[in-house]
């Protein structure tokens, strides 16, 4: 089971903030650091220093660290053109030497678009689809040669389908929780499935319908990698974990139905759980940024019974 951390930093963090973190998941043996795509705070709060954007934060990180997978959950299709997205990405990760991944959505957060001026569509399911198809078309096509596309919403002429990345194919993360149109697409695009923030048998369905949408068009079991994304609140008893979920501003009995929340003993059983209907590579949320020894205790009581 692979586990990596997955921040949230619209809720608050500086640029400082996020490589510290990134930098503890690196030494602490985790196999990746994600990031949320926002530019608004959720609930409440002032959200200082403000938002950062997901590229430019992992351009940084690709060059302060050395081994982590690094990407997002999920890069709003709202918030970029396509054939823009598929520079920066290809970019971040030469820069990275090959460690990126791209999880891209279609955009749900109303009110961030409206706060910073970003148009918020009606259609986005279509748009992410055009998104999907032109990205990964422009990795794929041969150098010396060029890309087109005529769709509804983009349009692409003579594309030199320049920078390629460093990786032969950037793996692409598709989630959700849709019953048709979602597995459809993730058959199509998907090298992982996620399921954000899901039980145990909504994420067993859930998987079973990507993994009969990805039989349709001629994919095996295993050519998709299923995941989770959990939020995390562990302690070394009772009373730590009580203080972890105050810190975050959420209940343990919540967080324990709703995420990974406990002892160590407890989390690993419930990994556990999600392990037998499928998932293969668990998400972290990780809400309090500054609890280090939150990591730490992760990675000797939790990850070092699961390797």
């Amino acid at each position: 089971m692979d586990l990596r951390i997955f921040t949230e930093p619209q809720q608050g963090a500086s640029y400082d903030t996020l490589l510290t973190v990134a930098k503890a998941t690196e030494d602490l043996g985790f196999d990746g650091f994600f990031r949320s795509d926002h530019y608004l705070r959720m609930g409440d709060g002032d959200g200082l220093p403000g938002p950062t954007d997901a590229w430019i934060t992992l351009a940084g990180l690709a060059r302060e660290t050395s081994r982590i997978r690094l990407g997002t959950l999920m890069t709003a299709a709202t918030f970029r053109l396509p054939g823009v997205l598929a520079i920066q990405v290809a970019q971040v990760d030469q820069m990275s030497g090959g460690r990126v991944e791209l999880g891209l959505g279609a955009g749900w957060f109303e009110e961030e678009h409206k706060a910073y001026g970003i148009p918020f569509p009606k259609d986005r399911f279509a748009r992410l689809e055009e998104q999907l198809a032109i990205i990964t078309g422009l990795w794929a096509t041969e150098v010396g040669k060029t890309f087109d596309f005529r769709g509804k919403y983009y349009e692409l002429t003579d594309s030199p389908a320049l920078p390629k990345p460093a990786q032969a194919k950037i793996p692409v993360l598709i989630g959700g929780h849709g019953a048709t149109r979602t597995p459809r697409l993730a058959a199509e695009y998907a090298d992982e499935f996620n399921m954000p923030f899901a039980s145990i048998e909504d994420s067993e369905r859930q998987f079973g319908r990507v993994r009969e949408a990805a039989e349709r068009v001629g994919r095996g079991p295993d050519d998709i990698t299923y995941s989770n994304a959990l939020v995390v609140c562990v302690g070394r008893d009772d009373q730590e974990v009580a203080r972890r979920a105050a810190a975050i501003g959420r209940e343990v009995a919540e967080l324990k139905e709703n995420g990974l929340a406990g002892s160590p003993a407890e989390v690993v059983d419930k990994i556990g759980r999600y392990a037998e209907v499928g998932a293969r590579r668990i998400y972290l949320q990780i809400l309090d940024l500054s609890d280090l020894d939150h990591l730490e205790l992760i990675s000797s009581q939790v990850r070092g019974q699961l390797v």
